[in-house]
């Protein structure tokens, strides 16, 4: 499974774009180009949740979602608290951790959706609705920490930038449209939206090799306490989510995809949320520990790991 992982297009495709760093060629996706393809990826998944959302009943999801929503309320007071006490950070710097590292990255999820397709792994058609519930609540949770604690930010701005961000927008959009239409009505438009799907993301994932690459020197200059949490964290909170989301009923494959989401850090809402919020926090912290560090360890160890443990759990 971990080689089947690290050898699958995706993954290597960020690869790719890593080696293009080290290799100081000038291989980058134009910005028009990967802001269609990212714009693509979160509506299809959006649209695709939606459809098997349609035919979901409340029954079956309440728990799955009562377990996501502790998940994205906890994680950010034990990382805030954890990276104070023990790490050495500031208020503003455990906060901007501790909000990137309890919301969620949907590319994170997508390649965990391609991973289980690739396997023949089911899992349940909700899941889009679990990441869209996850995103928002811990970065709200990390900066009333944070107002708790004496920083002063902005707390309704940074409210009103993750709500209206275009990750949601289109997560929730794609979800409504879905749910509306059904599976039937989304028909015609799924060879684009379905078929093309994993082309898309392999050209994401090249881009995004090389921006972690870039962004790996942030992450190592803030010392051995942060790279301990970017790599402990995901461990932790990826078997956390495992065992919770069998707990509440998910399937193996949904408890994959539950422990990938808790295992995840936020690259595209915390950011814009935390340069609002709290504009003294070191912004080379969070986003080059959850990008060069915790994104490619999801995606070439974590995601199997996970997938292991959810296997052996399951029984």
């Amino acid at each position: 499974m971990f080689l089947a992982g690290l050898l699958s297009p995706p993954v290597l495709c960020f690869g790719l774009g890593a080696l293009s760093v080290a290799l100081r060629s000038n291989l980058r996706l134009p910005a028009p180009v990967f802001e269609a393809v990212s714009i693509y990826l979160l509506l299809a998944i959006g649209l695709k949740g939606g459809a098997e959302l349609s035919d979901t009943h409340l029954a079956d999801f309440a728990l799955p979602a009562f377990a996501a929503l502790a998940l994205g309320l906890a994680i950010p007071v034990w990382s805030f608290y954890g990276l104070k006490r023990f790490g050495g950070f500031g208020t503003a710097d455990a906060a901007s951790l501790a909000a990137h590292y309890g919301s969620v990255s949907a590319v994170t999820f997508i390649a965990v959706i391609a991973f289980l397709d690739a396997r023949g792994i089911a899992h349940e058609g909700f899941m889009t609705t679990l990441l869209a519930l996850m995103e928002a609540p811990a970065i709200i949770v990390a900066l009333v920490l944070a107002r708790r604690e004496g920083a002063k930010e902005p707390l309704g701005h940074a409210v009103r930038e993750v709500l209206g961000g275009k990750s949601i927008l289109l997560l929730v959009g794609g979800l409504l449209i879905g749910a509306v239409a059904g599976k039937a009505g989304l028909a015609p438009v799924r060879p684009f939206f379905g078929d093309l799907f994993l082309g898309f993301l392999c050209l994401f994932l090249l881009e995004l090799g090389i921006v972690a690459a870039q962004k790996a020197d942030d992450a190592v200059r803030a010392g051995p306490r942060l790279l301990l949490f970017a790599l402990g964290a995901p461990l932790v909170h990826g078997f956390l989510g495992v065992g919770l989301g069998l707990l509440a009923g998910l399937s193996e494959g949904g408890a994959i995809i539950l422990g990938t989401l808790a295992a995840s850090a936020s690259y595209i809402a915390a950011p814009a949320a935390i340069r609002i919020a709290l504009p003294e926090a070191n912004a080379a912290y969070a986003l080059g520990a959850a990008l060069a560090l915790t994104f490619p360890f999801n995606l070439v160890i974590g995601i199997p790991l996970y997938a292991e443990m959810a296997r052996l759990l399951a029984g």
